[in-house]
């Protein structure tokens, strides 16, 4: 079954990642595994999900992919539209976790200066999802995340599939090892839908 994959990237990035340019390789050189969309995210959060939801409303995917903030992302958009996620260290409380950028800042990938608010870190309090539905996701997580608490992640999506590899980073080195996973998982997602659909 060929998917679509959204990926999501992560704060203070873009498609020029190199886990999303790893990603892109992979399905270059495994076609029959789906196509990748992978879109440069605003830096404002609001303004982030709008341009996510146009995307997903009209290319819709079989699949997200979400990096660090573009985990939080993900979590808040499979649960609107019923989509699985795979989960590269999630951002879990990012409203917290992005208290320290206030302020001017500057994108390294596209160059573009922005400015960070509290009103941005009440949007992206406001995205997350009152409950969630832990057959939709599959965590990956490194314990040596030097930007995140990857012991949160593990509670937050408590009952869903993770994977904790011992000793890796935020940037998540196993990436490349595990995209073959990503389209499995994303196949058995479907396949566990399939009974109740029919």
């Amino acid at each position: 079954m060929s998917q679509r994959y959204l990926y999501l990237h992560g704060f203070q990035s873009g498609p020029q990642s190199l886990k999303a340019r790893e990603t892109a390789a992979w399905l270059q050189q495994h076609p029959a595994a789906g196509q990748l969309l992978c879109p440069q995210l605003s830096p404002y959060p609001a303004e982030a999900m709008r341009q996510l939801q146009l995307l997903i409303e009209q290319q819709p995917p079989t699949a997200l992919i979400g990096s660090s903030l573009g985990g939080f992302y993900a979590t808040a958009l499979a649960e609107r539209y019923r989509l699985p996620a795979v989960l590269i260290n999630p951002a879990i409380w990012p409203e917290r976790e992005l208290q320290h950028f206030l302020g001017p800042l500057h994108n390294p990938y596209t160059g573009e200066d922005y400015r960070l608010t509290r009103q941005h870190m009440a949007e992206l309090a406001a995205m997350r999802p009152a409950r969630l539905t832990p057959a939709r996701y599959w965590l990956l997580l490194g314990t040596a995340d030097e930007v995140l608490d990857w012991r949160e992640a593990v509670r937050h999506y408590a009952g869903a599939r993770q994977l904790v590899c011992n000793g890796d980073d935020h940037r998540l080195q196993a990436w490349p090892q595990l995209l073959p996973g990503v389209a499995r998982f994303v196949d058995d997602y479907y396949r566990r839908q399939a009974p109740a659909a029919g």
